[in-house]
């Protein structure tokens, strides 16, 4: 029995092959582009959605995923030279954290190639690709996009190979590399190319990246204050000045009007010009209504399916970006702290897709968003936001010019509710459950109305949500609230299930070797944890990863707003010791917790952790 992608023809894809290309009619390629995924044509995976905003402008574009880079590089030649540039992207997730744990052991899969079949992308994909292309027809612009690119465009800490590395863009002979989401780059990119406008003329066009000569005047713009950060070879040099450079490079990534940076990096110099303002409402629904299949490439009916796929099939996103500026986390460095939020029309109209499906069995598995819960949330006076460099609207607090209004994501989940053929559409990504405790009565009998819905509509049997940590000194430098609000919402949480005639428990999560985190707050995150009845599923152990507070910290040793020392474990046996707190229930670790509790002077903690009941 044919698939369904099997039975549409297989020029509703964009092409993969030269046969391909020739059937879409065209003798000429304007962009080929690289990835490390594989093909679905689906608005969650990046290259699809560069592919089709590079087709609705009128170009002709071509997708090759995960090529061979160990053979004869067939693969990167096959479709000859693009007229205008070739682009690079590792994926949908770097390629170094698609490879190996936070133990730094290779994973045995891939959820983003058929089968879960792991090694079919290199380590540093992007550079390795862009290598290749540069090798090959050096006279062809290459633009590198992605979040491994974004989140390596300056001087960055890489865990894997435990050493300071330079802007991708030094590293892979890349030509110009646009950082966060690419939509706005990328069209004003085309716009000025079909204009005729030269490629190597193109130097200041916002939220791009680029090369000079070390000693050439920046490119002029008017309007554009420029900062100048330590240069690569003073961060190898000293620590602190690595650190030093985080600070405006988080701020002038989410500010209104922010400044152009540029680090010297050798002989050369990177520059990164400031970024386009957030997308507007109907920026953003463009770019969700291209006209995607929804499916993967027919080329892969025969290899298994896609995991990364499979979990979101049937979901929908509603929104980008997030402003709770969590050290550990890469979102808002990527996709900003700004959210641009989707029209109730474009995504109905993407719900009425999926129950169009052939396989939708009316269950909508995800309503979300990086944070699910803050869909159309902003700043009640735009002016103040215009004048804020805060990494965070709701750490330490919640920001009182923030509207944490929940109606609007209300209004979408009952109306997505009420389509036919719908049975339940659930709420899958992690809310921030901090947004729905809150101290005015009036305030938080409209967070309950949410909750509620929640709970009743939205819940597939368990709500995860994410604490990290339980103590306070830990959160302060994970930018998350006192796990005091945690047991607020827990107690809200159980009230309301209560009153709908459930019973479903919250799955938190936490994070074991954070920077802050010692092993005496482990071993009190593991008794809190005990006593409020929690058999911990949702752990993990810190991951360093570039372009986070924690990471600088991990690797620099102070707070990059501070330049104050942070305790921070760095070792495999350290971040094991801690990760083992987690689990005090099993039986090999008893006589271990003991002992260490005991060599750390907290019998104390021992005995509450390890008596029975």
């Amino acid at each position: 029995m044919k698939s369904e992608a099997n039975k549409r023809p297989v020029t509703d894809w964009l092409p993969t092959t030269r046969k391909e290309v020739e059937m879409h009619g065209w003798d000429e390629l304007d962009v080929i582009l690289f990835t490390g995924d594989a093909y679905v044509d689906h608005p969650a995976f990046g290259a699809a959605v560069v592919g089709r905003i590079i087709q609705s402008m009128g170009l002709r574009i071509a997708i090759v995923p995960q090529p061979n880079w160990r053979d004869d590089l067939r693969d990167f030649s096959k479709l000859g030279r693009p007229r205008l540039f070739f682009g690079v992207t590792a994926g949908c997730m770097d390629s170094m954290v698609n490879h190996y744990t936070a133990g730094k052991r290779l994973r045995s899969d891939d959820a983003y190639t058929p089968g879960g079949i792991h090694g079919f992308r290199p380590d540093y994909a992007s550079v390795a690709y862009s290598k290749i292309l540069k090798k090959l027809f050096p006279d062809v612009p290459v633009v590198m996009g992605g979040i491994e690119a974004s989140l390596r465009r300056v001087t960055h800490y890489d865990y894997w190979s435990d050493s300071l590395r330079p802007s991708i863009l030094a590293q892979s002979g890349a030509d110009m590399l646009v950082y966060g989401m690419g939509e706005q780059p990328l069209r004003e990119l085309l716009r000025l190319l079909q204009r005729g406008v030269p490629f190597q003329s193109l130097k200041t066009i916002p939220q791009t990246a680029i090369m000079i000569d070390a000693e050439e005047d920046l490119p002029k713009m008017k309007k554009w204050d420029s900062l100048e950060l330590n240069s690569h070879e003073e961060c190898l040099r000293d620590k602190i000045k690595f650190a030093a450079n985080f600070k405006p490079i988080e701020q002038e990534s989410n500010k209104f009007h922010a400044r152009r940076l540029h680090q010297k990096v050798g002989e050369q110099r990177v520059v990164i010009n400031p970024p386009f303002p957030t997308m507007t409402e109907k920026e953003i629904d463009a770019s969700f209504d291209l006209p995607y299949t929804r499916m993967p490439h027919p080329k892969y009916a025969r290899r298994g399916t896609i995991p990364a796929y499979e979990m979101i099939r049937h979901s929908l996103n509603m929104h980008r970006g997030c402003f709770g500026g969590c050290s550990f986390c890469t979102i808002s460095a990527h996709q900003g702290k700004f959210i641009a939020s989707r029209s109730k029309d474009s995504i109905i109209k993407e719900a009425r897709a999926i129950t169009a499906m052939p396989d939708f069995k009316g269950y909508i598995s995800d309503l979300g968003g990086p944070s699910a819960n803050m869909y159309q949330l902003k700043g009640k006076d735009i002016s103040i936001c215009e004048r804020c460099v805060a990494p965070s609207c709701i750490h330490p607090t919640i920001c009182h010019n923030l509207d944490t209004s929940h109606r609007a994501m209300l209004d979408i989940y009952k109306t997505v509710d009420a389509l036919p053929g719908i049975k339940k559409a659930f709420v899958s990504s992690g809310i921030r459950y901090d947004m729905l405790v809150s101290d005015d009565p009036a305030q938080q009998k409209e967070h309950d109305a949410y909750l509620e819905q929640l709970i009743a509509r939205h819940t597939s049997g368990r709500l995860k949500v994410a604490p990290e940590h339980t103590s306070d000194d830990v959160l302060k430098v994970m930018r998350k609230p006192s796990f005091k609000r945690f047991l607020r919402f827990k107690k809200n949480y159980e009230r309301l299930n209560k009153k709908q005639g459930l019973n479903q428990p919250l799955i938190p999560y936490f994070i074991s070797s954070h920077p802050g985190s010692t092993m005496e707050s482990m071993a009190n995150l593991a008794c809190e944890t005990k006593e409020l009845g929690f058999h911990l599923e949702q752990v993990q152990d810190f991951t360093p990863t570039p372009m986070t507070v924690a990471t600088v910290i991990y690797y620099s040793g102070v707070h990059p707003y501070t330049l104050k020392p942070v305790y921070t474990v760095t070792t495999r046996e350290q971040k094991k010791a801690q990760h083992r707190f987690f689990f005090w229930w099993k039986k090999e670790n008893r006589n271990w917790i003991r002992n260490t509790l005991n060599k750390l002077g907290r019998p104390d903690l021992a005995e509450r952790l390890l008596r029975r009941g």
